[in-house]
């Protein structure tokens, strides 16, 4: 396999760390700085290419099997600037290597066995957080870990399924059946459970949308640079401003939300501004809470079916009142209280319970099919079509977790079992 190179570390900082992976990944530091470091120690090198110095370099060595990908791997920490990089990584090329395409890393990480699809998926959200709540998602691994227990599981409801269908004449105890199918239903409600909490996963690690919705001059667009704390929108007194959405990522303890300015809802005959309610409407019908604003003494918009919402009146510095849920963006009256509010919001909507963080749909469907074989292997009485149903529901597990060998269902049989006493 060729052997690849990139940097791993962001652009613009006073030192980076090209990485190279494959056969002739040592070669090429031989090449480069002459005397190999030993394995997994840090040398300072000069890297010299065609009778001219490139850089000094700290330079270690990672020899398969153990290292990122499971090849031999070298990096390369280098001052940061792009001459230098530039110089480096022509050297590589030159020596034999070539840039790395996304992800390729990982990949031969994933071939090479040092990391499951589970891993590699976590690993990239990890890359990809934005906020404290992803970053722990990310990296809390219960679903990894659920994922094996319920192989493990799933393994031993084989061997003893396989044992009903291939020993039925043997002095099985009696109780196998019945274990049997309490052993399926457990396994089923746990993944379940997991199913269930799938959507707020999912919200996490996409983010929120909440909409802020009501008629022209609110202050649905003061609403919006107060939150985000940024001159986001245009503010004016003329109502009708906003024609269309505008919105911004902001993070409400650790949840990353887009909150999303829109057009003034009202009956109109102007053709661009009815484009504009009528964006409006469809955005909240699609958010996962909306915020209806309106002004003392003004009706709220008509709010969208089955979303999450919170009444709010804006303007409070100039008409406030106790029965009502009141803010003002100008001089900050009631904006701590709203934005604790909006905090607990978007943990409602992100909270899965405890149970294992399903964030992408492949992992839901991998999931879900392995349920439904599971519930057909409940309704089946025939031994042989129930196995063939677990069977399935292994196949499917075996997408997620890795996949269940013969050897194994085998072991567990005849070590799970006095047959043949």
């Amino acid at each position: 396999m060729s052997t690849i190179f990139a940097s791993i570390t962001g652009r613009g900082g006073a030192v980076a760390t090209l990485r190279l992976s494959g056969s002739g990944s040592f070669k090429i530091v031989e090449a480069l700085a002459g005397r190999l470091p030993a394995p997994r120690h840090i040398s300072l090198k000069r890297l010299q290419f065609r009778g001219q110095v490139l850089d000094e370099a700290l330079v270690a060595l990672f020899p398969a099997p153990r290292s990122f990908t499971g090849e031999d791997v070298a990096e390369f920490s280098v001052h940061g600037g792009r001459a230098v990089l530039a110089a480096v990584s022509a050297a590589l090329v030159a020596l034999g290597a070539r840039p790395a395409e996304p992800g390729e890393f990982s990949r031969r990480a994933f071939e090479n066995g040092r990391m499951d699809l589970l891993q590699a998926e976590a690993m990239a959200d990890l890359i990809a957080a934005e906020t404290e709540a992803q970053r722990t998602q990310a990296l809390d691994g219960q679903l990894h870990a659920a994922c094996m227990v319920w192989r493990e599981r799933l393994r031993h409801l084989m061997a003893r399924q396989e044992a009903l269908i291939d020993f039925p004449d043997e002095d099985l105890p009696p109780e196998v059946d019945e274990e049997l199918r309490g052993g399926i239903t457990i396994l089923r409600d746990e993944m379940q459970a997991a199913l269930h909490a799938a959507p707020a996963a999912e919200r996490l690690r996409e983010g929120l949308e909440f909409v802020i919705l009501g008629p022209p001059n609110a202050g649905k667009s003061t609403l919006l640079n107060a939150l985000a704390e940024d001159e986001v929108a245009i503010v004016s007194e003329l109502p009708g401003t906003t024609r269309d959405a505008v919105g911004v990522r902001i993070d409400l303890g650790g949840v990353p939300v887009r909150l999303t300015d829109t057009a003034g809802v009202r009956e109109t005959q102007d053709v661009i501004e009815a484009e504009g309610v009528r964006r409006a409407k469809a955005k909240a019908e699609k958010a996962d809470f909306v915020i209806l604003l309106a002004a003392p003494g003004e009706n709220f918009a008509p709010p969208p079916a089955g979303i999450p919402l919170l009444r709010v009146r804006s303007k409070a510095d100039i008409h406030g009142r106790d029965d009502e849920f009141c803010v003002s963006a100008k001089t900050g009256q009631g904006m701590a209280v709203l934005r604790a509010r909006l905090v607990e919001e978007a943990h409602a909507l992100t909270d899965r319970h405890g149970a294992a963080a399903l964030a992408r749909p492949r992992q839901v469907a991998c999931v879900r099919d392995t349920v439904a074989a599971l519930d057909t292997a409940l309704m089946l009485e025939e031994p042989e079509l129930r196995g063939e149903e677990l069977r399935h529901a292994a196949h499917a597990l075996a997408r997620l977790a890795g996949g269940i060998g013969v050897e194994e269902i085998l072991d567990a049989v005849f070590s799970g079992f006095c047959i043949g006493k």
